[in-house]
């Protein structure tokens, strides 16, 4: 096809996708995250101190690290369409059930069974869209695809917050139930409508042209093919390769970066003395920029066709946020500068890094590591949300949690220039094969 009947073609695929599938990712974070704005008086009505609330936020990790994997196998041998369907319907009603929990327990249940529900959505349309874009395409689909995590908290965090302020006692229940509820519906809702919209593969596309169809296949069959030149790895050995494992160590530090700041700046914020309304909207405000930041950096990446630098630099900026944060934390303007710089690395980092393992693995090997690095990666929301809790109650803030976010970013940044140099030996084995 020619440059325009291809641009053609691509943005009929990014038209049919992306805004429905962003959709589908922005009820995953907000019913992820909410947990972090209904704190503000949950915490209180349950009685949970900042201990047990991070054992609770980092307890949805153990079902989500051990279901991933298996969940992404799955969904490559039974198909996207149903298995996102199934995977969306199981934790919208496991989420608006939370809404009915009494006492520490049944937090840490609810938490548990909605990280087992969610397992293997995320990784599963990371996969999936390698089925539908090819490598020039990738870091910016899903940098559109993941704008909705820092939009689920700018426009979250508001809406959250007036659920709490003008929900409260409806029906005899407090405000922080009604928002699990009311916010978690609406997944179960489009977990069906999955089963409609969503199209497995190029092949199956009705609603591309035959010849269109043909083309897309060819393309992304010969890049699949070019990639396995270097090495076809099998399930095991895609999930075993140094590739894969200092990718999930990479993935575990930007993690614990962004679990670390996720489930506490309402806090962080409420201690600055504002009210429950004026934390959701001041809470928006590192998302709203992280929005703005996060497309155009992962379509700066693809200009360019790099991507070790630019994991370097953004991982880089987190660090210095965080440091920022923690350093004038006892400045609220200054704390809020910090937060937002580590916040926008944090997330320009994520669509970039994502479009690492397609380049050494493919088919089932891509889904399984694709699985593995997140599944690894969520331990550390296993123990950063509890290990910032247990250093604010220890220390009456969160200032040393802070700097130690900082440093977590700082190794990031050093793993990505390490993979940069594997990835640079592996690009000219690649090269010595195709000349011989």
């Amino acid at each position: 096809m020619s440059e325009v009947q291809e641009k053609v073609v691509m943005r009929k695929v990014m038209t049919r996708l992306i805004p429905y599938l962003a959709v589908l990712y922005l009820f995953n974070c907000i019913d992820r995250s909410n947990v972090s704005m209904a704190a503000l008086t949950m915490n209180q009505s349950l009685l949970l101190t900042g201990t047990t609330f991070g054992i609770g936020s980092g307890i949805f990790f153990f079902g989500y690290v051990f279901f991933d994997v298996p969940s992404n196998i799955i969904l490559e041998k039974v198909g996207a369409r149903l298995w996102i369907a199934r995977i969306m319907v199981s934790w919208g009603i496991v989420s608006a059930a939370t809404g009915f929990i009494t006492g520490a327990y049944g937090f840490y249940t609810a938490r548990l069974l909605l990280g087992i529900a969610e397992a293997g959505f995320f990784p599963g349309i990371v996969f999936y869209l390698t089925l539908w874009f090819p490598a020039a395409y990738r870091a910016r689909v899903v940098g559109l695809f993941m704008i909705s995590m820092p939009l689920s908290s700018a426009i979250g965090a508001p809406i959250s917050s007036v659920i709490l302020e003008y929900a409260n006692g409806l029906l005899g229940l407090e405000g922080w139930r009604w928002l699990f509820i009311l916010e978690g519906l609406p997944a179960a809702i489009l977990g069906v409508t999955c089963l409609f919209w969503l199209t497995d593969r190029p092949s199956k596309a009705k609603w591309l042209e035959p010849a269109e169809r043909t083309w897309l296949e060819n393309l992304l069959q010969k890049e699949r093919q070019k990639t396995e030149s270097v090495r076809h790895y099998s399930l095991w050995e895609g999930l075993t390769n140094g590739g894969s494992v200092l990718l999930c160590v990479l993935f575990l530090f930007i993690c614990a970066g962004l679990y670390g700041s996720m489930f506490w700046i309402p806090q962080v914020l409420k201690s600055f003395g504002l009210s429950d309304m004026n934390v959701g909207f001041a809470t928006s405000i590192p998302y709203t920029l992280s929005v703005v930041t996060m497309y155009f950096w992962a379509r700066h990446s693809d200009a360019r066709r790099e991507r070790a630098w630019h994991l370097v630099g953004s991982t880089g900026l987190s660090a210095v946020g965080f440091a920022v944060a923690s350093i004038w934390l006892g400045t609220p303007s200054l704390a809020l500068l910090g937060l937002s710089l580590a916040c926008v690395g944090i997330y320009a980092t994520l669509p970039v890094f994502w479009t690492l393992p397609p380049t050494f693995l493919t088919g089932r090997a891509a889904a399984g590591a694709i699985g593995l690095i997140t599944a690894f990666a969520n331990f550390s929301g296993i123990f950063v949300p509890p290990i910032v809790g247990w250093s604010k109650d220890a220390t009456g803030g969160f200032s040393a949690a802070m700097l130690g976010l900082a440093g977590v970013m700082v190794l990031a940044a050093m793993l990505c220039l390490l993979f940069r140099n594997l990835n640079t030996t592996r690009v000219e084995v690649s090269e010595a094969l195709r000349q011989a």
